[in-house]
């Protein structure tokens, strides 16, 4: 892959439900945020600007299938940088089954857009929606399977069709505002009642922490250095380039709705069904613009499971090649040269994330075992960037990005602070909220995956002692 495709695999990863329905869906997760999604959204950028800059570093020094993988366990710890990846893979595996999930209301808003009200009350039917979902996952891993070009045909052009259907919104909610909206709608007034913003630095905060899942993506750069080509240039190129260009985006983007759509009725809908940007915007356009911009969410959602599941497969892929995975996961298919068996592992771990929002009617449950995922990942990836001359002094002198040792401490220890902090933020409420039972709440969940994870690895580690210095070296 050349520096286009790299950059549309992060930013394929990056938009999708992240710009078009959590947002929007921040007001149910997080009373109270009101106005300010603007503000925590800049505040979330903040520590995904430095993680992708520790990637960035870290990518053009080590550029092999595996990314996190291989930085964390050979600048850092091999434990914990298969903790690393592995916390990674189970975050963005059950996220990939949170996308194919959250698809769905976007076809249902489609079809109650063109007056096919029936079709749309079937899609809100669980089964109906679980199925169709997991239909749409397969589909792309088998993509996925047919190999890189296969991959690259079916990312660039959706990621161009996306921008190009995206862009309707901000347009649209630019040229309007609060006046149009009333002027349009013609539904009940009792979402003006009842809803105040907090604006308490503590509110603004949480929310942040749960945004910070919006920038989740650019990783999968790092993970595709085994196909790249010049790698030593273009992923942190890809990797830089691709934050800030998402980052823009999202500001856009959700200033536009907002701009337009009041958040009171916004956090009242969000607390009756799962919102979307298309479905709030259908109040005030009429539908010729409606499906447009239907179109272009939908688009966002599917270029994130191919990008995503090439993302989590070289993962495995990496595990298997240093032999603390099963070593059949590192087999590529005959044909195509891909990883397959690593691809359908994948598939099935995003299907249990399907079957998971089903049965806790949240996804947000998803995107917070996500969070958490991600937030551990990124802190290993900073304290890598201060570890690595001491722990692997040959490679880090190899390094020709970004040399200067200065710029890695202050991004290591400034990343490294924030991300902590994120992560306390999101643990307190995760643990602190009223989720109804244990399995329903990010942190056991993720302590249980994390807990297999490490049965596994030890398992796997203790057979692999006689590789030596292995970890001294790259693959």
């Amino acid at each position: 892959m050349g520096l286009r495709a790299l950059m549309a695999t992060g930013i394929c990863s990056m938009l999708g439900a992240s710009v078009f329905i959590v947002p929007f869906m921040i007001q149910r997760n997080v009373p109270g945020i009101g106005p300010n999604v603007i503000p925590a959204f800049l505040l979330a950028a903040v520590p995904a600007f430095l993680s992708a800059s520790a990637y960035a570093i870290l990518g053009a020094a080590m550029p092999h299938a595996g990314g996190s993988y291989i930085y964390a366990s050979r600048g850092l710890n091999p434990f914990l940088g298969f903790i690393a990846s592995f916390s990674q893979w189970a975050g963005l595996s059950i996220v990939i089954g949170v996308i194919s999930y959250v698809m769905i209301p976007f076809f249902r808003d489609a079809f109650d857009a063109i007056g096919l009200e029936r079709i749309a009350i079937l899609l809100d039917i669980g089964s109906v929606r679980t199925g169709i979902a997991a239909a749409a996952l397969w589909i792309f891993v088998g993509i996925n399977i047919a190999g890189i070009k296969a991959y690259e045909k079916t990312v660039i052009p959706l990621m161009v069709l996306m921008f190009m259907l995206g862009s309707v919104v901000i347009v649209v909610g630019f040229l309007h505002d609060h006046g149009d909206f009333f002027a349009g709608y013609s539904g009940p007034l009792e979402w003006q009642q009842g809803f105040e913003a907090d604006a308490r630095p503590i509110t603004v905060l949480t929310a942040a922490s749960l945004l910070f899942a919006s920038f989740i993506g650019f990783d999968s750069v790092a993970q595709a250095g085994g196909d790249a080509r010049r790698p030593t240039r273009n992923i942190p190129l890809a990797i830089l380039g691709t934050i800030g260009i998402v980052t823009l985006f999202y500001i856009l983007f959700t200033a536009a709705v907002y701009q337009t759509i009041p958040w009171k009725f916004i956090a009242y809908e969000a607390g009756l069904r799962d919102v979307t940007a298309p479905g709030l915007m259908g109040h005030i356009i009429p539908p010729g613009w409606t499906i447009p911009i239907i179109a272009g969410a939908a688009i966002a959602l599917i270029n994130d499971l191919p990008a995503m599941l090439l993302s989590v497969s070289r993962l495995m892929f990496a595990w298997a090649k240093d032999g603390i995975f099963p070593s059949q996961l590192s087999n590529l298919h005959s044909r195509y040269g891909t990883p397959h068996i690593a691809l359908i592992a994948s598939g099935i771990m995003a299907t249990i994330g399907i079957l998971g929002c089903h049965f806790a009617g949240d996804f947000f449950l998803g995107v917070d075992i996500m969070v958490t995922s991600m937030l551990i990942n990124f802190m290993l990836m900073c304290l890598t960037l201060l570890t690595f001359p001491v722990i692997n002094p040959d490679i880090y002198r190899s390094m020709t990005f970004a040399r200067s040792r200065l710029l890695h401490w202050v991004i290591g220890i400034a990343g490294t602070a924030s991300l902590l902090f994120f992560l306390t933020l999101h643990l307190y409420k995760d643990l602190t909220n009223d989720a109804g039972a244990w399995y329903f709440r990010s942190t056991p969940v993720y302590l249980i995956v994390m807990t297999v994870g490490s049965l596994v690895f030890w398992i796997y580690w203790r057979r692999a002692k006689h590789h030596g210095d292995l970890f001294k070296y790259l693959p």
